[in-house]
């Protein structure tokens, strides 16, 4: 006999998953789960699978898998929908959620319109830029305390990558033309690359001024997605790197808009975005 586990799908600027309830469900085998359900022609269709299951940290922990089944350590756009989840389904009635991830606790502060949860925002902390710890091995030939504005060929194109780790790696292009780019073809290239031991997302930005910029983003174990939230966070960290936008910046994804705030007070990140529900169902696991 099957075992039935309600499920939710949210999405935050389109970055879409499936979120499961783990104080009520049990789920035996999440990667291959969020395989079944991130399937958008026999599954349900989403970016992953996201389960909100009980912790002895922090109010709530949050596990989040890629259609791939591989576990991501952190998802910005993700949180900021568990932290509706909870606060709509009752495990949390608090308006400041601590949840717990593989990448540390995350604060997520909610936001409200008329007392419905619309968005949040959340401390992201602060950004890994040592290079061991993001990860990310330095090019040949080039000594640095940081991996900013460093020669990374690929297909034999040099680009000039800024490595930055908000819990998760990231490395960030600046160039124009990102429209024109054939993201799924470049993007594994970047994902896979020898200089990323653990795989990399990739971020490739147009900056239009000091305080907003464009980008698109190959994520790790996913693909081109409309939104990436920790990608946002370790853009605007590498703009500032760069000396190309101030501390406040305004990130356009193809999904909308995230407003990302690098503090220089106590070195965190603060990510403002949008959080909704989609639709509530059933699935046999």
């Amino acid at each position: 006999m099957s075992n039935v586990i309600k499920f939710t799908k949210m999405q935050g600027l389109g970055n879409d998953y499936v979120y499961i309830n783990g104080f009520a469900s049990h789920v035996t085998d999440p990667g291959a789960l969020s395989k079944r359900v991130s399937d958008r022609h026999f599954g349900i269709g989403s970016d992953g699978l996201v389960l909100i299951l009980p912790s002895n940290k922090a109010d709530v922990r949050m596990r989040m898998f890629n259609p791939d089944g591989s576990e991501a350590e952190m998802c910005g756009n993700a949180i900021r929908c568990v932290g509706k989840f909870v606060f709509d389904n009752g495990l949390c009635t608090k308006d400041t959620i601590r949840v717990e991830t593989a990448a540390g606790i995350r604060i997520v502060r909610l936001l409200k319109d008329g007392g419905r949860v619309t968005g949040a925002t959340v401390d992201m902390g602060a950004p890994v830029l040592a290079p061991a710890d993001i990860p990310a091995i330095l090019p040949e030939g080039v000594d640095k305390p940081q991996f900013v504005d460093c020669p990374v060929t690929v297909d034999g194109t040099v680009y000039q990558v800024t490595a930055v780790s908000m819990g998760n790696p990231h490395a960030v292009i600046f160039q124009q033309g990102i429209d024109e780019l054939d993201l799924p073809a470049i993007g594994p290239k970047f994902e896979h690359h020898p200089l990323f031991p653990q795989r990399t997302n990739t971020e490739f930005v147009e900056v239009l001024s000091t305080s907003r910029v464009r980008m698109r983003v190959w994520e790790r174990g996913t693909g081109e997605t409309l939104a990436c939230g920790t990608g946002a966070c370790a853009v605007a960290v590498a703009c500032v790197l760069n000396e190309l936008t101030g501390r406040t910046v305004d990130v356009e994804l193809r999904g909308g808009v995230l407003h990302i705030v690098w503090d220089k007070a106590d070195n965190h990140v603060y990510m403002s975005g949008p959080a909704a529900t989609v639709f509530d169902g059933e699935l046999s696991a």
